[in-house]
């Protein structure tokens, strides 16, 4: 693909009520599209992005009626972000829900949720490709790379605060479907064992750590598929790297397709059967709207290529 740069002038950007908390690097990120994440951050170490006329760090909280001098930059521009629909139409097919504040997408396994460590691309600059418009389009929260299912994503500013609050708080129910090593015999088990994160590279590598953060799944059987394997449901009540994963892997039924954290000889019968990823899938997302006492729920099934491993278990 080529792409051609195109030149823009010195702007200045007025912060509105809906923009106010947000992080400076994010908001010139969303604004500043096809400009490399490493520049945007150079350009403010640099002191040539401003606020109120101000040097400040990127993580600095932008108020409602500051001012961001945005200087002028050479960026790229791909030529798909004009006619989304040459590139990103299967992007749009797995949108599931969407209103006027908040969009879900049914993430496939192996799409990152955004670039960064060697990708260009992930879903949210899809999203943005995708909606050039819209002036806010934000993560509430992420997905493994290797896991499918649902990812929501702000679209103003007011609901990416109300969901990061119930997520902090734990007012988010989040299910997801696992298939793991072996016969469950745990009944519904609890697992709050601390996580501790370490850096090999680029990639984050999890372990059980008593001085780490805290962490707690709830695992319940859903199907046995004789002493092979077993299909759980999984309920998340913190949001911690890995946390599914390393938490299976700990009581000794690590997750079907899980190189990191699984079982090479399991993995390679899983592989026989036909399954060529993670067998991990957020397939539900609950909670009430804090400013209307309205429950919102949605839910991706579970994807063609899980469910023909689990036809092929029967």
């Amino acid at each position: 693909m080529t792409d051609k740069l195109q030149n823009q002038e010195v702007s200045h950007a007025e912060v509105d009520a809906e923009t106010a908390g947000q992080r400076l690097d994010n908001f010139l990120l969303n604004r500043l599209k096809g400009v490399p994440r490493s520049h945007v951050y150079r350009l403010i170490r640099s002191g040539q992005v401003r606020v109120n006329s101000g040097r400040v760090q990127a993580r600095y909280r932008l108020q409602a009626g500051d001012s961001v001098r945005v200087p002028p930059v050479r960026r790229r521009v791909q030529p798909h972000i004009a006619d989304p629909g040459s590139g990103l139409a299967w992007l749009a097919e797995r949108i599931v829900y969407e209103d006027d504040r908040l969009l879900v997408v049914d993430k496939p396994s192996g799409l990152a949720v955004h670039g960064g460590s060697g990708l260009e691309f992930g879903l949210i600059e899809g999203l943005r490709s995708l909606r050039p418009a819209l002036k806010t389009l934000e993560l509430i929260h992420r997905l493994d790379r290797g896991t499918s299912g649902c990812v929501m994503v702000a679209k103003r500013r007011s609901a990416l605060r109300q969901l990061n609050r119930l997520l902090r708080e734990g007012g988010v129910d989040k299910r997801y479907l696992a298939l793991v090593r072996g016969q469950w015999q745990h009944g519904t088990l609890a697992i709050d064992t601390p996580l501790t994160v370490s850096r090999e590279g680029s990639a984050a590598k999890v372990r059980t750590d008593v001085d780490g953060k805290a962490a707690l799944s709830r695992f319940r059987l859903v199907n046995h598929f004789g002493t092979l394997a077993s299909l759980l449901e999984v309920e998340i009540m913190t949001g911690r790297t890995h946390q599914i994963r390393v938490h299976a892997a700990s009581v000794g039924h690590p997750i079907a397709g899980d190189e990191r954290y699984g079982d090479r000889e399991f993995n390679a019968r899983c592989e026989r059967l036909g399954l060529k990823r993670l067998f991990l899938h957020a397939q539900l997302l609950q909670f009430v709207w804090p400013d209307s006492d309205e429950e919102f729920v949605v839910s991706a099934p579970l994807p063609e290529e899980l469910r023909n491993v689990l036809d092929q278990l029967g």
